[in-house]
């Protein structure tokens, strides 16, 4: 199946740029990731991108998935408008110049904020396996060209399946925090799709009142999924790049005055001017 692109776009930019941790590189430009209750094989094309799927309730709808992969993709941003606004700032220009299509993901917001508990004191593959773990644990098979993957476990199952078992598979430290989550999820103390509506300070409060959600994890989920282009997360690649970008020869700033700074600086879309320095930076490795 195919979906006409007509703006810029880059898919492998966009789902190795560290903002989705269920995605994996095949062979010969084709990405396999879960999204919902469907398993896609996807590779850019000239027209946009080539897809298959799997999964679904009974099964796939092209015209569903159509809808599913613009989504989140988020081809309903005005992009050019987003570009001539970060763009006034010459090291995010620098970095959109060289990552031209570098798209932020509008993500589920429940795997969203289970993905960035697990990358407290982390790294990106090891979220990945930690994401992964717990699909193929508890969620449900799902096979498409000979691969088999497995849908991210609700809410319910994660608070059932408990904190030992969470540690087994590698969770660590970052186990019961993900657990108090799923609970507050399942009693309606947290309701995610709530926060979609609520203005950005709110929605970051009410994630940080969750057990090891701290600023830059609620940021993250704030961005990622509960449309807050606003937010900026401030990590160690952020917070490398903003001290020696923008505070150079003076005393490195405490992270939330760097958030706030950022967000008066960059503006409306400061998530994007985020995840350009965010990729750029440790595309650089430095």
């Amino acid at each position: 199946m195919q979906l006409t692109i007509d703006q810029p776009f880059d898919l492998g930019e966009s789902l190795e740029s560290g903002q989705a941790h269920r995605w994996r590189k095949l062979e010969d430009g084709w990405y396999s990731g879960v999204l919902g209750p469907l398993l896609l094989h996807i590779r850019q094309n000239p027209a946009g991108a080539e897809y298959h799927v799997a999964g679904g309730y009974p099964t796939p709808n092209t015209a569903a998935t159509d809808t599913l992969l613009r989504s989140y993709f988020r081809f309903d941003d005005d992009i050019d408008a987003i570009y001539t606004d970060i763009c006034r700032d010459r090291r995010v220009a620098e970095m959109v110049a060289r990552y031209r299509g570098l798209r932020i993901l509008r993500q589920e917001p429940w795997e969203c904020t289970v993905a960035f508990i697990c990358s407290a004191t982390s790294n990106i593959p090891r979220i990945h396996q930690n994401m992964e773990a717990m699909a193929d644990s508890l969620g449900e098979p799902l096979e498409l060209d000979g691969e088999v993957r497995h849908t991210f476990p609700s809410p319910e199952g994660l608070a059932s399946a408990g904190e030992g078992f969470l540690r087994e598979l590698g969770l660590g430290f970052r186990a019961p925090y993900v657990i108090a989550a799923a609970r507050r999820v399942c009693d309606g103390e947290l309701d995610l799709d709530e926060l979609i509506r609520l203005p950005y300070p709110e929605t970051k409060s009410r994630l940080m009142d969750c057990y090891g959600i701290g600023a830059k994890i609620a940021d993250c989920i704030a961005v990622f999924s509960l449309e807050k282009l606003e937010a900026f997360p401030v990590d160690v690649w952020v917070r490398r790049a903003l001290a020696e970008w923008y505070f150079p020869m003076q005393k490195k700033p405490p992270d939330r005055a760097m958030v706030e700074w950022a967000q008066e600086y960059f503006g409306q879309y400061a998530g994007y001017s985020q995840q350009y320095l965010f990729h750029g930076r440790r595309r650089e490795g430095r």
